[in-house]
């Protein structure tokens, strides 16, 4: 894989990003429309600047320390990239119109508990943890892949408490989704 092929990539995992926020954007609008109530607004533009530096330093990382391609290593981080995507997806489709990019929750409305959350609490930061080791490292970009786990790390300690908490307030209901 030429850096050329590693730079169309990281556009496309920012393209998906892109839509992600459209998706949000409209269901930010829905969640709102029925009372739903914004948690945690403090630490998402670090959430975003985050993200934004991960695919930043993936393309500054490749292209100014010339990093090469592992061949072995670089596919199967590509591998883990797909797929990191398809659950982010998943949960995206699971979650409908009450997942977003912002804790924001819906009084009234039961806990989802079908599709991925039926094995894990938060499958959406799996996808982001996985995503953010292996596409800095589908072409060599340690750095980038040690630097974003750290801070990501750190960043999820914060996120999770605070989706527990907002989520704590939903209804205990296991209703299929």
């Amino acid at each position: 894989m030429t850096s050329t092929w590693y730079t169309l990539l990281v556009l496309a995992v920012a393209a998906e990003r892109r839509a992600e926020l459209v998706v949000a954007r409209r269901n930010t609008r829905w969640s709102l429309a029925r009372g739903g109530v914004e948690s945690g607004r403090g630490h998402y533009p670090a959430m975003v600047a985050l993200h934004t530096g991960l695919l930043l330093g993936c393309l500054a990382e490749v292209r100014f320390a010339e990093r090469p391609f592992p061949a072995v290593l670089g596919w199967t981080m590509a591998g883990v990239v797909v797929a990191s995507q398809a659950l982010r997806w998943w949960c995206i489709r699971t979650l409908g119109p009450r997942w977003n990019t912002r804790v924001i929750v819906v009084p009234g409305l039961p806990r989802v508990t079908g599709g991925p959350y039926r094995w894990l609490s938060h499958p959406n930061y799996v996808a982001v943890a996985a995503e953010g080791i292996a596409l800095p490292l589908v072409h060599g970009a340690w750095v980038t892949a040690l630097v974003f786990t750290a801070l990501n790390a750190a960043l999820m300690v914060v996120r999770i408490r605070c989706e527990d908490g907002a989520l704590a307030r939903l209804p205990a209901a296991d209703a299929p989704a």
